[in-house]
């Protein structure tokens, strides 16, 4: 399991700042027995093409639900591409991008951080809120892991390093 020591801080707690909810990092990481289905994912990624998480049935997934606006995003940004890139062949990472009113404004913070992995426009949160009251992703950013199985492994609410995800990714590709 995931030693506590790879939690990443970006706060002291939750905090409410520009109408959304920020993290502390806290993680949450499902027993195996208790893991309950992911939702189907599906909707129009940022180049226009349609996705459809079915597709990726077998596979250990890191959803990570992200604004442009929002700064510790941004911050950590930097470890997302560096956990897609250590972990491409045992995961995929699949960005969900939330409250941006404009899908430019979502297009650009992915060229501007070098983001290798495909970002679902999902403007009004239809998307994220699938995860509902079972792990919800209920502070931006927030990430989940879902495992090769379908279901949802672990969260983490609030900014991210990049030692964390690939240690997350790392034990649920190994069924645990």
């Amino acid at each position: 399991m995931v030693a506590l020591a790879l939690l990443a801080g970006c706060g002291a707690g939750p905090t409410a700042s520009g109408g959304f909810v920020g993290g502390d990092g806290s993680l949450t990481i499902v027993p195996v027995e208790q893991r309950q289905p992911a939702p189907q994912i599906t909707g129009e990624l940022l180049d226009g093409t349609a996705f459809d998480s079915a597709e990726l049935a077998g596979t250990v997934i890191v959803y990570n639900v992200w604004g442009s606006w929002c700064n510790p995003c941004r911050k950590e940004a930097p470890a997302l591409v560096g956990a897609a890139e250590e972990t491409e062949g045992t995961a995929v990472f699949v960005g969900l991008n939330t409250r941006d009113p404009d899908p430019a404004q979502a297009e650009a913070f992915v060229r501007a951080f070098d983001v290798p992995y495909v970002n679902v426009y999902d403007p009004d949160g239809r998307e994220l809120l699938k995860f509902g009251a079972q792990l919800p992703a209920s502070a931006i950013p927030s990430t989940l892991v879902v495992d090769a199985e379908g279901r949802v492994a672990a969260r983490v609410l609030g900014e991210t390093t990049q030692s964390t995800l690939t240690g997350l990714v790392a034990d649920v590709a190994a069924g645990r």
